[in-house]
């Protein structure tokens, strides 16, 4: 079945007549900050491994924060799971929140986004490897390199090494898990 969008109020009207299962694509920590209530997590890189929950003749929503992870999700989903209808939420959490549905916050920690850490740290590593190079050895243009060959490699390749570490660090992970 092709893959279908889905607007906040149809989703909310669903979810309370019980006719959907809503799984959630994003990362466990911005899971953990806030999330829709009900939805299942199931990181987007972990779909193919990872069973889906009993759907019992439901629809199948995904969601992500603004609705880019979520289509990913679902070519994903439709792959393994050719028969399923699957819709995803248009606009994310960030539609669902915009149209004045709530969210749960059961942990709200000040923890940057992982997709924001990951930017900072590259923009901080090239910074001062460029500061270094300048003024202490010219070698140090080489750290501000690596750092180019990694962003290349990310843009090839959808695989950012940086960003897998970041996941795994303490202030990532959901409070249950550490």
């Amino acid at each position: 079945m092709p893959v279908k969008s889905v607007d906040a109020p149809t989703l909310k009207q669903w979810l309370n007549h019980n006719e959907a299962i809503l799984i959630d694509v994003r990362e466990p920590s911005e899971h953990a900050a806030e999330h829709i209530a009900g939805a299942h997590l199931i990181p987007l890189g972990a779909l193919a491994t990872t069973p889906l929950p009993a759907l019992d003749g439901r629809i199948l929503a995904v969601h992500c924060l603004k609705g880019g992870r979520g289509q990913s999700a679902c070519q994903t989903l439709s792959q393994l799971y050719p028969d399923l209808e699957i819709h995803n939420l248009e606009g994310g959490i960030s539609a669902w929140t915009a149209a004045g549905f709530a969210t749960e916050k059961p942990g709200t920690r000040l923890t940057l986004p992982l997709d924001r850490q990951t930017q900072l740290t590259i923009g901080l590593g090239v910074l001062a490897f460029a500061l270094l190079s300048v003024f202490v050895n010219p070698h140090f243009i080489w750290g501000a390199a690596f750092f180019g060959a990694g962003l290349i490699f990310a843009g090839l390749t959808g695989i950012c090494g940086l960003a897998r570490v970041l996941a795994h660090m303490p202030w990532n992970r959901p409070k249950a898990i550490r």
